[in-house]
């Protein structure tokens, strides 16, 4: 049976008289990079600080690697988190940074950090604030993988990096995942990045999870078609996600087979992950996807924030 690292039932959050995330329900399976995507203010970094043990839910509950209350000691030994600012005291040198971690922690692999760091070229004596951002990035993720989590929480880690940083950083995570078998949650924008590392997308906008499954599987379920765009409005009925007319041509996303019949005068094209969260960003009103087994979930949720 497969053991869900974040499970959340009715979950929100409130600031003041304002609901930040209200009423999500989700379940994210182990052994996966989830990909957490929304516009901005979809709740995704306050779904990620509840996950995190770094909040108190206002309703509604959340539990982590396999039914551990969020926040509780048992949860929290097993959870690595990295913010997108990237958390660290600017001030101290990278030696006194994994020492400091080591003894906030009940578990921490000096050794491994001091290799990693190593092989990253970054220094131990440099203070922290004198890293590129990239470097940056990489202490604070080593600092989070030293500690030998289950789960690794990634607020838009890559945001504020270049290119080659981004990749670095990325490639890391999957080494990670690969070597020790550690599950991944990501909140981030950078949808081509995504593709290329997410096998597992949870999709937030405005009020509802608008996608919750295994890449693999949404992307096999859906279809561009492109035809005339005079025939655009034939197909209403069918299960369109997002359409886009001009004068001459129409292309329809829809929720679709390879095996299903292509209309007379039309082409059938897959679709990239790019391309199906940008589709569901812009027609939020298409509604979600029927919630598949292996603890998907697609549940209503409302955000605000």
């Amino acid at each position: 049976m497969s053991v869900n690292v974040i499970e959340a039932g009715g979950l929100g959050k409130r600031y003041g008289g304002t609901w930040a995330l209200r009423d999500c329900s989700l379940a994210i399976p182990a052994g996966h990079v989830a990909a957490l995507v929304g516009p901005n203010g979809a709740g995704k970094s306050t779904l990620l600080n509840l996950a995190a043990g770094l909040a108190e839910p206002s309703a509604g509950g959340v539990t982590v690697l396999g039914g551990r209350p969020a926040g509780s000691r048992a949860a929290a030994d097993g959870i690595a988190f990295v913010a997108q600012d990237t958390p660290l005291y600017k001030n101290l040198p990278v030696a006194d940074m994994l020492h400091l971690t080591r003894n906030l922690n009940r578990r921490f692999d000096q050794a491994y950090a001091q290799g990693r760091l190593a092989e990253l070229g970054i220094p131990l004596k440099r203070k922290a604030g004198k890293l590129s951002g990239g470097q940056q990035a990489q202490l604070a993720l080593t600092l989070a993988l030293a500690r030998r989590p289950r789960l690794l929480l990634l607020d838009e880690p890559v945001a504020m990096l270049d290119p080659v940083a981004r990749h670095d950083f990325m490639a890391a995570v999957l080494t990670a995942m690969a070597d020790d078998g550690v599950s991944v949650v990501l909140s981030s924008h950078a949808l081509a990045e995504l593709e290329r590392v997410a096998d597992y997308l949870v999709l937030l906008s405005r009020g509802r999870v608008q996608v919750a499954g295994e890449v693999e599987d949404l992307l096999a379920s859906h279809r561009m078609l492109t035809g005339p765009a005079a025939d655009a409005g034939r197909y209403a009925e069918r299960p369109v996600v997002h359409l886009q007319r001009g004068e001459a041509q129409a292309h329809l996303l829809v929720r679709a087979t390879p095996h299903d019949p292509v209309p007379p005068g039309w082409e059938a094209h897959p679709v990239g992950l790019e391309e199906l969260a940008l589709a569901y960003l812009r027609e939020p009103g298409a509604g979600a996807l029927p919630g598949p087994a292996r603890g998907r979930s697609t549940q209503t949720s409302e955000v605000t924030r």
